[in-house]
């Protein structure tokens, strides 16, 4: 069978598949380097992403993944890392946050960052997207997986080569299948020397494009974000990359003296209606399998709509 896409949907759905004694080939138009997910300031929580009856579960199962990969974070480039999200309280949380024993609970007043009146502590996955992308193309080879760089002109192409197609193509699905509902939510990350803060901050008004966030990861702190829906463009802006840092430094001063290391543009695939999972039938007979539309939320997700997509395949 074949796995369009190599970003984080299509590379863990390989593993999955591969480790379900699957033959595998993995079709990518970029190294998973250059893909979106590399992008990505990757803290597990659901942000931006449907239908909300299904994201529960897929969440829940990548959590109890990523916290058995947080044993090894040198390996799999994922860490427990406690943090804040202002203004949010365990109760006002999904169904699904009942599962999260231990990882989460109101902030204590000593806790709370200047103006943060209420909020949330958790302690959750804090995925360092470059070295877990790196993990997961090498468990995949490991199970005799094939990553093959190439572009699929369409999913007929790769229909021609395999039985079974999993469409793991993120943005990529708008042209490919064609599906009108996708389309791009920008955001744009500042990559700053990290002045010593160990904790992340998680600021994130679904209604905003403006999002203020802060995560550290190893070499760098990753400063976000925007949200900017239907902007295509990749190129950093330099207004943007200010007020970003302008931010972040109200919540930490020592911010505004970072040094900056680089900036970072993606593109967020984000679907009407939400997450796109689902078996049809494929030409020359084939089976297809649709697994796009994660929005924000793709690390999230990644494990449980990865086997959920197994499980489609049959």
């Amino acid at each position: 069978m074949i796995v369009v896409g190599g970003g984080v949907i299509g590379l863990t759905t390989a593993v999955e598949l591969a480790r379900r004694g699957r033959r595998v080939r993995l079709w990518t138009r970029e190294p998973a380097g250059a893909t979106t997910s590399a992008v990505a300031g990757a803290l597990w929580w659901p942000y931006r992403i449907e239908p909300e009856a299904l994201v529960g579960a897929w969440s829940l199962t990548s959590l109890r993944v990523y916290e058995e990969l947080a044993e090894r974070p040198e390996e799999t480039g994922v860490r427990l890392v406690p943090g804040v999200q202002p203004g949010l309280s365990p109760a006002a949380l999904g169904p699904w946050a009942r599962e999260l024993t231990g990882m989460v609970r109101e902030l204590a007043p000593e806790e709370r960052p200047a103006g943060v009146a209420s909020g949330l502590w958790a302690r959750l996955p804090l995925i360092d997207m470059p070295a877990h992308l790196g993990w997961l193309r090498a468990r995949f080879e490991a199970a005799g997986g094939n990553v093959e760089l190439r572009t699929a002109g369409s999913l007929d192409e790769a229909a021609a080569g395999a039985p079974v197609v999993v469409n793991c193509t993120g943005l990529g699905a708008r042209e490919l299948v064609p599906d009108p509902e996708l389309t791009p939510v920008r955001g744009q990350l500042v990559l700053v020397e990290n002045p010593g803060i160990d904790t992340w901050y998680a600021a994130a008004d679904e209604a905003s494009s403006e999002l203020t966030y802060f995560f550290p990861q190893p070499g760098r702190l990753v400063l976000g974000g925007t949200a900017v829906e239907g902007s295509w463009s990749l190129e950093p802006d330099p207004a943007t990359a200010e007020a970003i840092v302008r931010r972040c430094a109200r919540v930490r001063p020592e911010i505004a003296g970072a040094e900056v290391l680089a900036h970072r543009v993606g593109l967020r695939p984000a679907r009407s209606g939400g997450v796109r999972l689902a078996a049809v039938p494929g030409p020359y007979g084939t089976r297809l399998v649709h697994n796009y539309g994660h929005g924000g939320a793709g690390v999230t997700v990644a494990w449980g709509c990865a086997r959920a997509a197994a499980d489609l395949v049959g």
